[in-house]
């Protein structure tokens, strides 16, 4: 298609692009036209040779890769119809030495490598339409013979069409390292700021969390002592009060209780960021023992049947395998409440090769559309138990600080499997 040409570019050089891509011929017609060129669009070899026999156009622009005919073989055909003289530059994605030989063997002009700078493409553009004017062979030089890397290639352009495509690819290559180098002083400068803002951000950190741990002691001091408080009541009082008074009492030892875990909770997960792990050979069978032996001293009225299987071991921190257990082991503990006859087990399975650990229950279990939430701080899935799903999330960070990865399987009342691997 012809761009409508305004009385002041009426005289401007006429250029033929040659670009299958509609949005790219788009870009590069406004690009050349903002620049006072006047513009034909082909979409093909075949439509393009048709135009440049009727119009004969300055220069001619074309993309290496088009359907039917590559823009190589559409130069070389436009060198041999009759058309020597029109300069030819052709777009590449690539750079390497075998395009520069097919340019070469088609009579390129110059090749230029996409994406490309339109200040480069301009120039090449002047270069070449002023270069067509100086006196030139116009015969048909002689085929020139050259071994590259052991091939044998033969050339039909001049001398002149030869030079040009060298030093066009060579000036791209220094312009492409231009801008590498200009690049790279950039990155070096925002890696710079990034360093500087890292240091803000960990100082900031570390004073959010000394706040933080100053902040979690003085709440569990006091919940500390509103427990205490509420049992002395208990013992000291209790005889003079009513039912409902205890009852109150009660409660309040009961939340003060619960808030304490939740504080330890959330110390535990901030915790979690900032350890250093520490690898060492871990006995887990035993761990996970010790573990279910405390659930059962705390509530020895609950029947949970504990299936611990022996002899597993792995290497990581111990302080955070131990965390790892307690809360997957706990999860299950809280969530086979309801269970007449509970049953907790943790064992080991190859899956896809790998050894993976699992901590498996009876309790409750959960919807596999739920499976994303289960990892993440105060995202409640079960309307039916309190919890805040921090003991999840903790569970989830110490997993990702050795390497591994963890993920649970479960259904609806029939209980739920946490597999993990380190």
């Amino acid at each position: 298609m012809s761009s409508r040409i305004s009385e002041s570019t009426a005289m401007a050089a006429e250029l033929l692009v040659v670009v299958n891509n509609t949005s790219h011929a788009e870009h590069l017609r406004q690009m050349l036209e903002r620049n006072h060129y006047r513009v034909q669009v082909a979409r093909n070899g075949g439509e393009a040779l048709r135009i440049a026999n009727e119009s004969r156009p300055e220069l001619v622009i074309t993309d290496a890769v088009m359907p039917n005919m590559d823009g190589f073989a559409f130069c070389r055909m436009i060198k041999e119809e009759g058309l020597r003289d029109i300069p030819v530059i052709i777009l590449s994605s690539f750079a390497d030495q075998l395009e520069v030989i097919k340019g070469l063997e088609s009579g390129a002009d110059s090749l230029i490598t996409t994406p490309f700078d339109e200040a480069f493409l301009l120039s090449r553009i002047e270069h070449l339409k002023n270069d067509r004017n100086k006196p030139r062979c116009v015969s048909v030089p002689p085929e020139l013979d050259i071994s590259i890397d052991g091939r044998d290639y033969t050339f039909r352009s001049d001398r002149r069409q030869i030079l040009n495509l060298f030093l066009s690819t060579y000036e791209a290559a220094s312009h492409n390292n231009r801008e590498l180098l200009r690049a790279q002083d950039e990155l070096r400068e925002l890696n710079a700021r990034l360093d500087a803002a890292n240091k803000k951000l960990e100082a900031a950190n570390l004073e959010l969390e000394a706040f933080s741990y100053r902040v979690s002691h003085e709440l569990r001091r006091h919940l500390h002592a509103i427990t205490s408080f509420s049992q002395v009541v208990t013992e000291n009082c209790g005889r003079q009060m009513d039912e409902n008074c205890n009852l109150f009492v009660r409660e309040i030892s009961s939340r003060a209780f619960d808030m304490s875990d939740f504080v330890k909770s959330l110390l535990n997960l901030s915790k979690v960021n900032h350890l250093a792990v520490t690898k060492e050979h871990v006995d887990l069978s035993a761990m996970a023992q010790i573990i279910a032996d405390d659930f059962s001293s705390s509530e020895p009225g609950r029947n949970v049947a504990f299936s611990i299987r022996e002899g597993l071991s792995a290497k990581g921190d111990k302080t955070l395998l131990w965390l790892l257990l307690e809360n997957l082991m706990g999860n299950s503990w809280k969530f086979t409440s309801r269970r007449d006859e509970a049953v907790v087990e943790f064992g080991m399975a190859k899956i896809k090769g790998k050894r993976t650990f699992f901590v498996r229950d009876n309790g409750e279990g959960f919807a596999m559309c739920d499976a994303d939430k289960l990892f993440r701080p105060f995202a409640k899935i079960s309307k039916e138990f309190d919890g805040d799903g921090i003991g999840l999330a903790t569970v989830h960070r110490i997993i990702n600080h050795h390497g591994g990865r963890i993920w649970a399987e479960g259904e609806p009342g029939q209980g739920a499997t946490f597999y993990f691997t380190l």
